[in-house]
């Protein structure tokens, strides 16, 4: 391919840079370009919380050793795009500065929920998605007696470690009956909520922010809630989900919605113009399980992976795979694969779930009519990746999948217990042909004499 041929990546997250390295691979010659107003360098978004806490530098977020880019080739240009003009294929920079495109990929990530409360852009009222958002932190809890934080997803349960890390006092308005609970059966969800209020965090479920008061010099001092409580604290974290960054795209001719609108190569309805990322929006749902924008970390990098094989001229259509998600609750690991709602029909799908007597180690399988595994949810120790991603594909049988979890320990030293005794609960509940052999499993991990 020509020399000249220049693709510009506008955002340096996991999908855009993913992008960039992928076509790297597949084409020695392109030019490419990384537009970054954010950071220098690409960065895991999941440590921002262990650098607030002192756990690490900023500098040892980076994947990536700062000559990989150098040696890739790969043009780092520390800017914000404030307009493209899409007919001249140029980018035009807060700086002043102009960037010429051949084709642009558009991955400029997420951005926190704002829902017009009341005192929302107050001083000391923030979300936490970017580096400069953590830089903000820094500055708004010096001398915080006591903390609000509005929204249970993910983003909120690390805010509230990390504030509690600081020994700051934090209330937790959750707006639904359990934390998470719009993506957490209920079970588990109650798990997770028991583990947050053992953390001394004051979780107050089924309410809401009304709005936000301010002191004499326009700093939160309170928050007021839908039931009328008024909540003196000197910090608000929302953390209200997170909504596609594109509004210096709106009101142009490119198709956007919630997120800019795609097809599933990519395309949106300029030419020579793709959206990848938190940022996009397929036209339709790419699987029955999966929404039309996909905010996961993963997604982000088959995303990238995906897209630049069709920059480098391959003939590739997005493919979701079995959806997969993790992420930490405290101290509690969680994993889910494939689909597990929130609620089912019981008249339709079987619900197997397993809880440690300690109630903080769970296991839930869902299975279909004919017993075959529709997914998993996985609390307090980790299962392998590999073997869930096949046993869903393939289909497998409820039975199977349990009489085969030795081989989905991710560290059986220290896990087997778990797998055993979900072994025994499943065998009592629905029966199998398996055998449960705590004395087995020790001979293959120890190569002990029992």
């Amino acid at each position: 391919m020509s020399s000249t041929r220049h693709v510009v990546i506008i955002g340096n997250g996991i999908a855009g840079v993913t992008c960039a390295r992928q076509l790297r691979k597949l084409d020695d010659a392109v030019r490419i370009s990384v537009i970054s107003g954010e950071s220098k360098y690409f960065f895991s978004r999941t440590a921002l919380m262990y650098v607030f806490m002192g756990h690490m530098k900023f500098e040892h977020t980076q994947p990536y050793e700062n000559w990989f880019w150098e040696k890739n080739r790969i043009e780092l240009k520390e800017a914000w795009v404030r307009s493209i003009d899409f007919s001249a294929k140029t980018l035009h920079f807060k700086s002043g500065d102009n960037m010429s495109y051949d084709e642009l990929v558009i991955a400029t990530g997420s951005k926190p929920n704002k829902f017009g409360w009341p005192g929302e852009d107050l001083q000391g009222v923030q979300g936490l998605y970017s580096k400069q958002d953590l830089e903000m932190m820094y500055e708004n809890t010096r001398a915080v007696q006591r903390a609000v934080i509005v929204g249970g997803g993910l983003i909120g349960i690390e805010m509230a470690e990390m504030l509690a890390y600081k020994k700051i006092p934090v209330t937790f308005l959750v707006r639904e009956s359990g934390f998470w609970r719009n993506v957490l059966p209920k079970e588990e969800s109650e798990l997770v909520g028991r583990h947050i209020l053992e953390h001394h965090i004051d979780l107050r479920l089924n309410e809401e922010l009304d709005e936000i008061l301010a002191d004499p010099n326009g700093r939160v001092q309170a928050v007021r809630t839908k039931s009328g409580e008024v909540i003196q604290c000197q910090f608000v974290g929302l953390t209200a989900g997170v909504s596609p960054s594109i509004d210096f795209l709106r009101n142009t001719e490119l198709e956007v919605s919630r997120g800019v609108k795609v097809d599933f190569g990519f395309k949106t309805n300029i030419p020579d113009v793709f959206a990848i990322g938190d940022c996009a929006e397929f036209h339709e749902a790419p699987a029955a399980d999966r929404k039309q924008v996909e905010q996961v970390w993963y997604t982000g990098r088959m995303h990238g992976e995906s897209l630049g094989f069709i920059l480098a001229g391959h003939e590739v259509t997005y493919q979701p795979g079995i959806w997969f998600n993790s992420a930490k609750f405290l101290d509690i690991e969680y994993q889910t694969y494939g689909t597990v709602p929130t609620r089912w029909d019981k008249g339709k799908i079987t619900s197997f779930y397993w809880e440690d007597d300690g109630g903080k180690v769970a296991f839930r399988m869902l299975m279909d009519r004919e017993g075959r595994i529709l997914g998993i949810n996985n609390l307090g120790f980790r299962l392998r990746h590999e073997f869930f991603d096949q046993a869903i594909r393939e289909k497998w049988d409820g039975a199977k999948v349990i009489s085969k979890l030795d081989k989905a320990n991710f560290d059986p030293e220290f896990f087997a217990p778990y797998y055993i005794e979900i072994q025994k609960m499943f065998k009592n509940q629905f029966g199998g042909e398996f055998k449960v052999s705590k004395k087995t499993f020790i001979q293959k991990i120890f190569g002990a004499r029992v």
